[in-house]
């Protein structure tokens, strides 16, 4: 039993979204067919029936003319073999964008390089480009008389074709270099890419997505043309009932108050039509109309079984009545689930456990700001959270799917480049807004304590309980407080608040590192510490292995050696007392077993999954060899479990009893298919090494003891087993 909440990226959530409302809309559209008057007429009698939605509905017509899709081809020259359902909504899926380059590339259309919207436009749609399964249902296709016969899907059909060659394609052939569009271009023998000509979109104002149709290059001509829209209307108004009928984003079955048409050819189109489903077309197409100033695309709220991965526009979603935490269409597949083999990876073994984790629901939320009820909801919004306070730039855009805007600064993330970039000094500016400063001159006096929450930090530095600034800064917090609170606790013996320099390792690191200015807190808060951060692990940019920064607290000016090294110093706002410290930072990007140098003298991992990456049962042996304090955070108590049993797996060893970390983030991450509480840098651990000569594996208390394991499902009537099985502890798998 796996969930991947905490650790795989939204966007792939996001990708899995608009290719399963993609596909079934095809599926569907495609039995209904022209000529089925009858079926056509009933459903729009059904659509008329339907509530109506206050907000206003928004038909965006968005065509592509730069940027093209290339497939994999197996073992033809190329990015590798095709990408399936599967690879997206299987039982192991993708973490990592980075993750779906062997079988699906971008590429330039043009002479010139891609647009960076449009390629993230292309994101979105890439889950069109997926093999098309027919499906049971019916939903509408235009009738035959009013408009000219529907465009044969042709291209949507080679596709099927292609990726039903390629669907068990192998993902191990990876290319050389994942990121280079370029390159591949230039390639003869590659087959032609795809070319996604028109992207029609249905969302209402508030920019939750309805609804989405995928046109290949051919199927209904150049969209930037007005000669090729008139094939669209059919296919518009298809999806615009198939949206009502079958809301992609959330919420029942519903017709607009009115909608609004982004071309002014489909616009007239239309007119005849939508007036059938009892809707009200704007007078005009939409040439003037803007998002509102919170328009996102809120439609990650869509939820998916645990087992078959359909989503909730499909099927009704109701949580496991005993645990309430894993979510499943009907007792089928919650009988699957509890009955999965081996015993320890079914929902019989973990139902009691997850029912405890549910139970941290309450403790989690409890944070001082202003907004925590907003941002610890299970509907929480993050990307209208962040745009409604202008949050769209900087270090903020790492935190959401939101694309800085034309002409916004970009910075590179995660290395040297970022440091040059920033003006007058300021360690901070990646992590403002568009707004005012947000984060306060340094105090002019030290610490006088040590802090023990969110609440104490906010008040010496001077931040308002409204900021949102926690979510950036939970990463130095939380090294913060394993130095002030954690290792002192656990190992008293190393004394290691009276030393006066620390090396730390920062072990798989990865989102951390691209948020790297965020660090420089920690100069702040330590200020008589020189601090060594080295940041280790093969997800980090390979151009940034054996790159040093060194950060000063003197001095107003930003300087940049040639080479990999870089030397910045900042203004800290008040004058040192007994000597300045620096922060340096050291970058290798490679696996930590391969690692070479001097011992540190503390380990940080941030959300580490050992259970969700191979290099941790290599990683884990060269800690036990080092036996230095190693501490880590999950972003929820499961993955803490899982830890465990990896730990024990690799070492012999396990880990200490999980504890909440107080400086936890306060955005609560979205969890697909179920509901328990799933927060960045949630818990915190350290691990506890197999003694050297033997004896008991475990110096730390361990766990609590576990709930015993019911014996038959949670369904009510009648018994699937006569007798109970034996209680054991899990398995020690990977």
């Amino acid at each position: 039993m796996e969930f991947v909440s905490g650790y795989r990226d939204e966007f792939l959530d996001f990708a899995a979204l608009l290719f399963g409302w993609f596909r079934k809309f095809v599926a569907e559209r495609g039995t209904m067919g022209t000529s089925l008057e009858g079926r056509w007429r009933q459903l729009e009698s059904q659509i008329r029936r339907l509530p109506q939605d206050p907000a206003l509905w928004v038909l965006h017509v968005l065509p592509n003319r730069s940027v093209g899709i290339s497939l994999g081809q197996g073992s033809e020259p190329g990015p590798g073999p095709g990408l399936g359902a599967s690879r997206l909504l299987g039982d192991e899926p993708p973490l990592h964008l980075r993750d779906l380059s062997p079988y699906v590339s971008f590429v330039s259309l043009e002479d010139g390089e891609e647009g960076e919207e449009e390629e993230e436009e292309e994101h979105g749609a890439r889950p069109g480009t997926e093999k098309v399964e027919p499906q049971e249902g019916g939903e509408p296709a235009p009738p035959s008389k009013k408009f000219p016969q529907e465009a044969k899907p042709a291209p949507e059909s080679e596709v099927t074709q292609q990726e039903a060659s390629r669907e068990e394609g192998s993902r191990e052939e990876r290319p050389e270099d994942e990121r280079a569009p370029e390159k591949r271009k230039g390639r003869k023998n590659e087959a032609a890419p795809l070319h996604l000509s028109c992207l029609l979109l249905v969302t209402d104002e508030h920019g939750t997505i309805l609804g989405i149709d995928l046109l290949m290059d051919g199927a209904q001509g150049s969209v930037g043309q007005n000669p090729g829209t008139e094939n669209l209307a059919p296919r518009a108004y298809a999806l615009l009932c198939h949206s009502m009928a079958c809301p992609m984003g959330s919420g029942d079955p519903r017709k607009p108050r009115q909608l609004t048409v982004g071309d002014a050819h489909l616009h007239r189109e239309l007119e005849s039509l939508v007036p059938r489903l009892g809707v009200k077309l704007a007078k005009t197409p939409m040439r003037t109309w803007g998002p509102r100033p919170g328009f996102t695309f809120a439609s990650l709220r869509a939820r998916t079984c645990h087992v078959c991965h359909k989503h909730s526009f499909e099927v009704k979603l109701t949580p496991c009545p005993q645990c309430s935490a894993v979510l499943y269409c009907g007792e089928a597949c919650l009988q699957a689930d509890w009955r999965r083999c081996p015993d320890d990876v079914s929902h019989r073994f973990w139902c009691p456990r997850l029912a405890a984790f549910m139970e941290r629901v309450g403790e989690l939320a409890s944070l001082p700001f202003t907004y925590t009820a907003e941002v610890t909801s299970e509907t929480f919004n993050k990307e209208a959270f962040l745009a409604s306070r202008g949050l769209t730039r900087g270090y903020w855009t790492q935190l959401s799917m939101l694309i800085p805007g034309p002409g916004a600064p970009r910075y590179p993330w995660g290395s040297t480049s970022s440091l040059s970039c920033l003006l007058n000094g300021d360690p901070y500016q990646l992590l403002q807004g568009d707004g005012p400063a947000l984060m306060p001159p340094v105090p002019l006096e030290p610490p006088r304590s040590l802090f023990g929450s969110w609440q104490d930090y906010y008040t010496w530095r001077g931040l308002s309980l409204d900021s949102p600034m926690a979510v950036l800064l939970t990463y130095p917090l939380t090294v913060y407080y394993v130095i002030t609170h954690l290792v002192p606790q656990s190992f008293p013996e190393l004394n290691i608040q009276n030393k006066q320099s620390l090396k730390i390792h920062v072990v798989e690191a990865g989102k951390e590192f691209d948020l790297v200015m965020v660090f420089w807190e920690l100069l702040v808060l330590l200020p008589h510490v020189a601090l060594e951060l080295q940041f280790v692990g093969d997800s980090l940019p390979p151009e940034s292995d054996q790159q040093h920064f060194t950060m000063q607290r003197d001095g107003p000016e930003v300087s940049v050696r040639p080479g990999s090294g870089v030397s910045a110093r900042f203004n800290s706002g008040t004058k040192e007392k007994g000597g300045r410290r620096d922060l340096q930072i050291r970058v290798s990007a490679r696996p930590y077993h391969l690692l070479q140098g001097p011992k540190p003298d503390l380990v940080i991992g941030f959300n580490s999954g050992f259970g969700l990456k191979d290099t941790w049962l290599s990683s884990l042996p060269r800690l036990q060899s080092l036996r230095v304090p190693a501490f880590f955070t999950e972003s929820s108590e499961y993955g803490c479990v899982m830890d465990d049993q990896t730990m024990a797996v690799a070492t012999g060893g396990g880990t200490s009893s999980p504890q909440p970390n107080p400086f936890r983030s306060p955005f609560r991450l979205r969890a697909a298919d179920n509901c328990m509480p799933w927060y960045c840098n949630a818990f915190i651990f350290h691990l506890v090494y197999k003694p050297p000569q033997g004896g008991t594996v475990r110096s730390a208390p361990g766990p609590a003891p576990r709930p015993p394991t019911p014996a038959a499902p949670p369904v009510p009537a009648r018994r699937r087993r006569g007798e109970k099985k034996a209680a054991r502890g899990p398995r020690r798998r990977r």
